[in-house]
This record gives structure tokens, sequence and C-alpha cells, in this order.
């Protein structure tokens, strides 16, 4: 005996309900928030970024075409690799750096106080009582690279040099004591990696 099925007729899907206003301008706003999003805040940080590298590429071409010193503090990043600690409260602080495939030299001048000199002669690996009355520790090479006059009569010149192994920088220190309550510190600090 066969039995015989009767197929179900397949529900029909109801239609559907006709979008409300509100829904639709809520639908239209959360899809124009979700463009803004994804297009947008990519946009702006690709901008702000292109104007960021292009500020910086500014900054390293005016620093690679500067004959001489500079104005300006080094930044940490070459204070720490040339490890020349310029203390807190320094004043007439210039810089120059040189840089070929074998050697990399920071030139560095600056003013300080008593204690100044003392926090960064200690920062830089050595102390006031390796200073050598009497000695100019920078060549006369590198003075002229920026300038630097150690030739000048009546100053009280002190001077060590402190030699490190590589590729840790080695130190020529040079400071001027005629004024012992204002030194100058002269650094020429030399890197070969």
């Amino acid at each position: 005996m066969t039995t015989l099925t009767t197929r179900q007729p397949t529900p029909q899907p109801t239609p559907p309900t006709p979008e409300g206003r509100r829904h639709m301008i809520v639908r239209r706003w959360i899809t124009a928030i979700v463009i803004v999003l994804l297009i947008g805040i990519p946009a702006g940080y690709l901008a702000i970024s292109a104007g960021q590298s292009r500020a910086s590429g500014r900054d390293k071409e005016a620093e690679s075409a500067a004959q001489g010193l500079r104005d300006f503090w080094p930044s940490i990043m070459k204070r720490r690799i040339f490890e020349v600690p310029v203390p807190e409260g320094a004043t007439r602080v210039s810089y120059f750096e040189t840089s070929n495939w074998k050697t990399s030299r920071l030139y560095v001048q600056f003013r300080t106080s008593p204690k100044g000199l003392d926090t960064f002669l200690k920062g830089a690996g050595t102390s006031r009582a390796a200073l050598e009355n009497g000695k100019v520790t920078i060549s006369d090479r590198d003075s002229a690279v920026v300038g630097w006059n150690f030739k000048l009569k009546g100053r009280a010149w002190a001077g060590t040099v402190h030699t490190q192994k590589d590729p840790r920088p080695s130190k020529d220190i040079t400071v001027d004591l005629t004024e012992p309550d204002r030194p100058w510190v002269y650094v020429v600090s030399t890197a070969n990696p």
C-alpha cells in the first residue's frame, strides 16, 4: 500500500512594511557617520602625517645645510648618542654635528654654574679633578670647524679627554674658568660606529 502525502503549500513571505520617515532619517545618518569614520579619519591622519613628515624633512635639511654652530640645544637623542649631558639651567647653548661614513662628531658649547659644571662632568664620565689647568684638549682642526678660539690670552683654560672603547664616544672637554661662577664648556664628542 502506498500512501500519498499531500504537499503543504509554502507560506508566502509577508511583504515588508514600508519604512517610516523617522527610520529612514536615522538609517541615513548612521550611513553618513560610518562613511565619515571610514574615509574621513584615515584621510585626516594621512594629511597630518604628511605635514609632520614635510616639517621634519625641512628641519633635517636646515640642520644639514648649517655651517658652524647653531644656537639651539641638541636633541635629547643626540645628547644620549654622543653622551653629552648638557645640565639644566645651561645658557648660550649651541651645537654642530658632522658625520661621514667613518666618524661622527658633535660640537657643543654652553655656559653654566659651578654646580652645573660638576653635574655635566659626572654625567660625561669624568670629574673636575680630571681637568688639567692650562690645558686645551680640543684640537686646532676641531676648533676651526666651529670657529672656537682657544689661543686667547688671559683665559683660565682647563681640559680633559674622556676616552671610551668603540662604539661609545670619546670626548675632548675644555672649560674656560676665567669667570669661575659662570664657566664656559666646550665639548667635541667623537663616535666611531
